[in-house]
């Protein structure tokens, strides 16, 4: 199977923040709802399902914007100094600066988590929900038992830990501010409050994170709209041809729901 090459390097637009920082990041204009693609952890905005989005929302004319997060990309600061709190920082503001009205919010994987909290501190502009191999909480579900006695340890000793990557040749840093931070930002202990349509894809191959997360979130979400899409030969990344096709069938749904809201069975 043959993945969609990501994009050829363009040069993004920038957000300057009262603080200095500076978030890249592409945006069309277009119809309502927009759409906002939050990317996964250490990946960033020229991934293949954030390029496939945009070209797919340009062709419908519907208004798409993505970007990095800061330590990410073509942003500023660095990876390390970067926590769920911060990156949920930087989603909100690109919301709130770069957008107008209802969106949809697109979140994968570390993207789907950061998706969920953007919901939640601004449920007047969320219109749907789209998670990809979303993982949220995953630094108190996830990375606590991947680690080794020996990687907890100097976790905590050094306050970071450098973990090999399957993804790339530079291992994964791994902090004790973000580790401490997430614990902050958990939200699969109560119930999430957002009402509006949600749809999950999840792999059964997912090596990095459980297909079961996808059932866990529709659990726990207090829409009655949900609907969780499992793929059984599906990976962590979702980005092959067949699975960018199965994600922008969803949008498409996802969009005409929330523009042609009906009745759930039974209502």
């Amino acid at each position: 199977m043959n993945e969609i090459p990501q994009a050829e390097p363009l040069e993004p637009s920038r957000l300057t923040r009262d603080d200095g920082s500076i978030i890249a990041y592409h945006r069309s204009e277009g119809k309502s709802p927009g759409v906002v693609f939050f990317p996964g952890f250490m990946s960033d905005m020229t991934g293949s399902k954030a390029v496939e989005l945009e070209r797919y929302c340009r062709a419908r004319g519907q208004a798409f914007l993505r970007f990095d997060y800061t330590g990410h990309g073509q942003s500023s600061g660095a990876f390390v100094d970067g926590t769920i709190g911060a990156w949920t920082a930087d989603a909100l503001d690109v919301i709130d600066r770069l957008t107008t009205g209802p969106q949809v919010l697109v979140g994968s994987s570390m993207g789907g988590w950061i998706m969920l909290l953007a919901a939640l501190a601004r449920p007047e502009r969320a219109a749907g929900l789209l998670g990809i191999a979303a993982a949220p909480d995953f630094t108190e579900d996830l990375i606590p038992h991947e680690l080794t006695p020996a990687q907890r340890s100097e976790l905590v000793t050094r306050g970071r830990v450098d973990v090999p990557s399957e993804y790339g040749p530079e291992p994964t840093p791994i902090t004790q501010a973000l580790m401490e931070d997430g614990r902050r930002h958990l939200v699969l202990r109560r119930p999430i409050a957002f009402d509006g349509p949600v749809r999950l894809i999840h792999g059964m191959r997912d090596p990095d994170v459980p297909w079961q997360t996808a059932l866990r979130i529709c659990q726990m979400m207090q829409s009655k709209d949900v609907e969780v899409t499992l793929v059984k030969d599906g990976d962590h990344r979702l980005s092959e041809l067949e699975d960018l096709e199965r994600l922008k069938r969803t949008l498409d749904e996802l969009i005409r729901r929330i523009l042609h809201p009906q009745p759930l069975t039974g209502e």
